[in-house]
């Protein structure tokens, strides 16, 4: 699987972590950036990485930055992407059973470089249970096509 990777400053060093880990795992990168040293807006690093996914270059994205949560709030700004920070293990295979998880956010000031390892794994292996949880993504769909803008 191809995954897009994108950090802020706080989360390059957790980003470059991840990178040889999912490599060993398999599964390609496509680093958005930032590099080493650079002192940016999360924001804009976040849109890269989604944007890879949602035109198609990658089939998932991953991002870093301090808490996790402003790269979640960005990559939740696109249609169809389900950004999910993940803390743990069991928050990573929820994201994924139920939520069909298409974009994982961590949080590089709370989350050691082998925990988010295990995070990775767990997300990148959890299948969508579909059921129940289909139905419910179809209403997230709905509600997305109502309230955003093409």
């Amino acid at each position: 699987m191809k995954i897009a990777l994108g950090s802020d400053h706080a989360g390059y060093q957790l980003k470059s972590a991840i990178i040889p880990f999912l490599a060993k795992l398999g599964h390609e990168s496509l680093d958005c950036g930032c590099g080493p040293e650079e002192k940016v807006n999360y924001v804009l690093y976040g849109e890269k990485a989604v944007r890879a996914m949602t035109e198609g270059l990658c089939e998932r994205a991953i991002l870093f930055c301090g808490s996790g949560l402003g790269m979640a709030i960005v990559a939740n700004k696109f249609r169809g992407v389900r950004a999910t920070p993940c803390w743990d293990e069991y928050s990573a295979r929820m994201s994924r059973a139920h939520n069909d998880s298409n974009c994982l956010t961590l949080g590089a000031r709370s989350t050691p470089a082998d925990k988010a390892r295990s995070i990775v794994r767990i997300w990148l292996e959890t299948e969508f249970e579909g059921g129940r949880h289909k139905e419910r993504l179809d209403t997230l769909q709905e509600l997305e096509g109502r309230n955003c803008k093409p």
